[in-house]
């Protein structure tokens, strides 16, 4: 499909123009050359060495496929790069080197140490491989690490602590057989023992059987370190009430018989690829008691190397450590088996078909798509690399690093991370306090879900509506300890239920409702939520996961309503990987007016302000700068009504949308305009091309989309779309609560 490979390098900068170019090359670049030549530390700062590794083979143990050469292993090291960039946000340039010798191979690597930040060593064939990683780690002032070996080590190190822990064991006390010397066996045995295995207590196997004291035949110093003081001389035998086998071998290695003789709760990590040394349903068959692994995606446990290599290159990366140490790998293996058993958010499922996981006997180890699993790796490598002195750059702020680790997972998770860091120091200025956001659909299980993420992370004080038994055997059934004590009301048992009917009824009985009907609508929870924030007893609310946007719009319109001057809008962040846009307005107007369109365009900006950047405002039409038909005349004047309002906003109108956003055409075509630079908010000229635009980008651009915002009502108030996700629910209540706090505190200056 499309160019051939799976890689391709892409400029980090423009070059476009002239200029460009000469900053690219000759003679600009000139410039950073003599600045590294008198300080070569500087070389992290002007060049991409610092998040460069190199992944370097000479293909003699490709996959499951053995020794097929440099150049039928080089897919395998251009999809290796791809996990690096995936996963971690490292870039990759893969070497296949042309040689089995080991002298030739180290000569040639180890002269290339001023390109890379780090060398990972990949489908090398043990004995060799083991001597290449030894000699380059002597050699070089830049982590080398063999994956091969320490990835699996690693990953299957955390399942196995966690294997432990499920059924009770100590990992001084197991019995291991490992099957297999290669590489990865050989780290493998090596990390348990670090883990607090005994040595002892390992019995180790090749193709040949047992790896025993006084064995001569197909022997070398690493096979020689593990050879066991035992009588055992096949696998059959070595298994006899062992409590853990380990393959890393070949399919087919371990029967149904030989585990029938294992241990009780038998540990099984049947690791040969592609097919295991025993199936999962064989295995279960023979023993129901064992708690299996595979290296397979389409079993449960599977023991994947991504879920190591990207993040613990990323902490070494990032604090320049010379070397990746066994202190750094044990970091990893300890953060890997402490998040297993945290509980698993929603879009972890969602990427797994729904499914849902929970920490035991078929979920060891986490996921590769968690992405939580850079957050909890990286930062203990790095910690580890700076209290063993292998770093040479510390970092200082915690907090700011994880936040640089999120940006790495796309534009919405830094923009989202702004938002919970100020919520957090609102919250702190306040001593404290969280804003109480109600939430009407109390039994929905996504609503439940994000909330129990939202308590966590300390974003608000829910407040569910509904009835408190059927509410609370939900959470129990979804099994979140952490919404136990939030507060469950239902509406018309309240205690202001009767004051907050008078009050609808106050605010509604010249619009067509009566007593009775005012009655009826506040005991529904929508009506309820509205007027809770309306009489103040919550900060917010945030509804519409199980109703249409209109239902859900209407209590909050006809209770809370608009402050003066406002227009309710709805508003959606486009996030691209550079900057972000606000479309207006997305959801609620069908045909606004010149002077609803101005006013949503002020809305909008302040929003925009509020993250501290200017606001760039573009009233889009069909036409740029024409004045002619009844849509350009209207958005021409909304941005004179802008001017006028606020003379402060950059602002200008009618103007077609790739005009707005892209300011070499703005400059070349149309450069008397006031709007510089490229827009950032777009107010539409109606519903129909606001939603059509919005809902198209959120399906086929390489954009994210969060939102729909409600602005322009006197309170916090946000409406979901009923397609959102539980992720979608949580950007919603984090801004929710932001908008509540901000409200709060201006109420507060004002003596309200």
């Amino acid at each position: 499909m499309g160019k051939p490979g799976k890689i391709e390098v892409i400029s980090s900068k423009p070059c476009m123009t002239e200029k460009d170019l000469s900053l690219a090359y000759s003679p600009g670049v000139a410039a950073p050359c003599k600045v590294i030549a008198k300080d070569p530390a500087k070389v992290y700062d002007y060049t991409a060495k610092g998040n460069l590794v190199a992944v370097i083979s000479n293909g003699t143990a490709v996959l499951g496929l053995g020794d097929i050469g440099p150049l039928a292993g080089k897919p395998v090291m251009e999809g290796k790069g791809i996990l690096f960039k995936q996963f971690a946000g490292i870039d990759v340039f893969d070497i296949e080197v042309s040689t089995k010798d080991v002298n030739e191979f180290c000569n040639a690597i180890r002269v290339l140490e001023p390109t890379f930040g780090g060398i990972n060593l990949e489908d090398i064939k043990a004995p060799e491989c083991f001597e290449i990683e030894e000699r380059l780690k002597k050699e070089m002032k830049i982590p080398v690490f063999h994956d091969d070996q320490h990835g699996t080590a690693i990953v299957s190190g955390a399942a196995l602590l966690n294997a432990c822990e499920i059924t009770g064991r100590k990992m001084q006390d197991i019995r291991i057989v490992v099957n297999g010397a290669g590489a990865s066996a050989n780290s493998c045995a090596k990390i348990f023992i670090a883990l607090g295995a005994r040595r002892e207590n390992i019995i180790m196997c090749d193709s040949q059987g047992v790896i025993y004291k006084g064995r001569t035949n197909g022997m070398n110093k690493y096979k020689e370190f593990f050879a066991s003081e035992t009588e055992a001389r096949t696998l059959s035998e070595a298994l006899r009430g062992a409590d853990v086998f380990v393959g890393l071998s070949v399919a087919g290695a371990l029967t149904p018989e030989m585990l029938k003789d294992m241990a009780k709760d038998p540990i099984i990590f049947a690791m040969a690829n592609p097919e295991p040394e025993i199936t999962p349903d064989k295995a279960r068959a023979a023993r129901p008691d064992a708690i299996i692994a595979t290296g397979r995606s389409d079993y449960p446990n599977q023991v994947n190397n991504v879920l190591g290599f990207p993040s613990i290159f990323r902490g070494a990366l990032d604090t320049r450590s010379t070397q990746i140490n066994e202190e750094m790998k044990l970091a990893a293996v300890h953060a890997l088996a402490k998040l297993a058993r945290e509980d698993v958010p929603d879009n972890v499922s969602a990427t797994y078909g729904g499914k849902s996981f929970k920490f035991g006997r078929e979920y060891l180890i986490p996921k590769p798509f968690d992405t939580r699993v850079l957050l909890w790796v990286a930062p203990q490598v790095a910690k580890a690399a700076m209290d063993t002195g292998v770093a040479t750059k510390n970092i200082e702020d915690w907090d700011a690093y994880r936040n640089s680790l999120e940006a790495l997972q796309g534009p919405s998770k830094v923009f989202i991370r702004s938002a919970i860091n100020r919520v957090h120091q609102n919250s702190a200025a306040a001593g404290g306090e969280l804003p109480k956001i109600v939430f009407p659909e109390g039994t929905s299980s996504k609503v439940l879900k994000a909330l129990a993420v939202l308590v966590e992370e300390k974003i608000c004080q829910p407040i569910l509506l509904g009835y408190p038994e059927r509410v609370k055997e939900k959470i129990n059934a979804l099994d979140i300890p952490a919404l136990k004590n939030v507060p469950v009301i239902h509406p018309s048992n309240y205690p202001k239920y009767y004051a907050y009917v008078e009050k609808l009824y106050s605010l509604r009985q010249r619009k067509g409702i009566n007593l009775r009907e005012a009655e009826r609508l506040m005991a529904e929870p929508n009506y309820f939520a509205a007027m809770m924030v309306h009489m103040g007893d919550a900060d917010g609310m945030v509804s519409g996961a199980s109703i249409n946007y209109a239902d859900a719009v209407r209590p909050i319109l006809q209770t809370i309503g608009v402050y003066q001057n406002g227009v309710p809008a709805g508003l959606n962040f486009i996030l691209l990987e550079d900057k972000f846009l606000v479309l207006a307005d997305t959801t609620v107007n069908f045909n606004p007016t010149a002077e609803q369109c101005a006013q949503i365009a002020i809305q909008a900006a302040k929003i925009v302000e509020y993250f501290g950047i200017e606001p760039r405002v573009a009233m889009l039409s069909y036409s740029n700068f024409s004045g002619s038909g009844s849509t350009p005349s209207k958005m021409a004047q909304a941005a004179d009504i802008v001017k006028k309002l606020r003379p402060g906003i950059m602002v200008d109108g009618d103007m077609q949308a790739d005009t707005a956003v892209n300011p070499e055409i703005m400059e070349r075509l149309f450069p008397f305009s006031d709007l510089k630079g490229g827009a950032n908010v777009l107010v539409f000229p109606n519903l129909e091309s606001a939603n059509i635009a919005y809902k198209l980008i959120q399906q086929v651009g390489k954009v994210e989309v969060i939102g729909p915002f409600l602005t322009g009502v006197r309170r916090s108030a946000n409406v979901l779309q009923r397609t959102t996700t539980v992720d979608g629910i949580v950007n919603s209540v984090v801004f929710t609560a932001l908008e509540a706090q901000f409200i709060k505190e201006v109420l507060k200056s004002r003596g309200k």
